[in-house]
């Protein structure tokens, strides 16, 4: 398959994340996040506590009243601190790294809209109602990747 790519410095394509077969049962876990809570910590702290090594984010709806975001191809961060902000959107994995690696969607009361990858706070306006998967028989870690200069996921 053009573009899937095995471990950083492997010749192997499937064996960081290429095609595989099922993994295995999928567990589901609703969590709320309350008020004044901070969002990505909560959940690293739930994926550890719970021991899962293959977590992601399934869904969730809520609003932050701040976020901590980095837009694509930059190294700096913006703070968005002028909330509420509507959780559009929250994708990505919570196991295989320190807190895991997430991007979000969030709209303003007006309606826009801006996105990026979460690098600190998100603090919980309202709730934010999450459902974090697991697939078992799976882990996440992350190896650097030379071509990226990032430590990107691998799925052993």
């Amino acid at each position: 398959m053009e573009g899937i790519t095995g471990k950083p410095g492997s010749e192997t394509k499937e064996s960081c994340g290429g095609p595989r077969s099922p993994s295995g049962p999928l567990q589901c876990y609703p969590i709320r996040v309350c008020p004044g809570q901070e969002l990505k910590s909560t959940l690293a702290q739930f994926v550890r506590s719970q021991a899962l090594k293959a977590a992601f984010v399934l869904t969730c709806v809520g609003s932050v009243t701040r976020a901590h975001l980095r837009m694509a191809n930059s190294t700096d961060t913006k703070l968005y601190d002028q909330g509420p902000y509507e959780i559009v959107s929250l994708v990505g994995t919570l196991s295989g790294g320190a807190s895991g690696h997430l991007h979000t969607s969030l709209s303003n009361a007006e309606g826009a809209v801006v996105g990026g990858h979460v690098m600190g706070q998100m603090i919980v306006h309202t709730t934010a109602e999450v459902v974090v998967g697991n697939v078992s028989q799976v882990t996440f870690t992350r190896q650097p990747d030379p071509a990226t200069g990032y430590d990107e996921l691998c799925v052993d």
